[in-house]
């Protein structure tokens, strides 16, 4: 006998589709382009422990671990996955990656505050407007 019949196939843990989206590994899969959706801007892409689920992270860009919260703090194992460290007391000296979604320019209102992530919302800001408004070949200098 057994319990076979009330076992769910796939995925194995039912709960990942919303701890992806909890986490913020809702990325867009390759081989689309790895552009957060809502501002435009190019970000690294990482695969993610949930199955078939990405997640965008800043580019170029690592932090102290001990300067962000709880469940912010990811992390890249060697074989290139990555991972949300949750609750766990980051080492001392230990570095971080920051997901996207937390200093994206383009949420109406920013999922938390803290100066870095302020700081960078803007840069990103700065960025995704120098992506989308470029100038007008009228109005460009005559360059004869």
């Amino acid at each position: 006998m057994g319990d076979t019949e009330n076992t769910t196939p796939w995925p194995y843990h039912p709960d990942d589709e919303l701890q992806a989206l909890h986490e913020g590994a809702t990325a867009p899969a390759p081989p689309a382009p790895p552009e957060c959706p809502d501002c435009g801007l190019r970000q690294d892409r990482y695969p993610t422990l949930h199955d078939g689920h990405w997640v965008l992270l800043e580019r170029d860009v690592t932090v102290p671990a001990h300067h962000l919260p709880p469940r912010r703090r990811w992390l890249i194992t060697p074989d290139g996955i990555a991972w949300n460290t949750w609750d766990a007391e980051p080492t001392p000296g230990a570095f971080c990656r920051v997901a996207h979604h937390l200093v994206c320019p383009y949420p109406e209102e920013p999922l938390w505050r803290w100066p870095w992530g302020t700081a960078q919302r803007e840069k990103n800001d700065r960025q995704a407007q120098r992506l989308f408004n470029l100038p007008e070949l009228r109005d460009l200098p005559d360059s004869s």
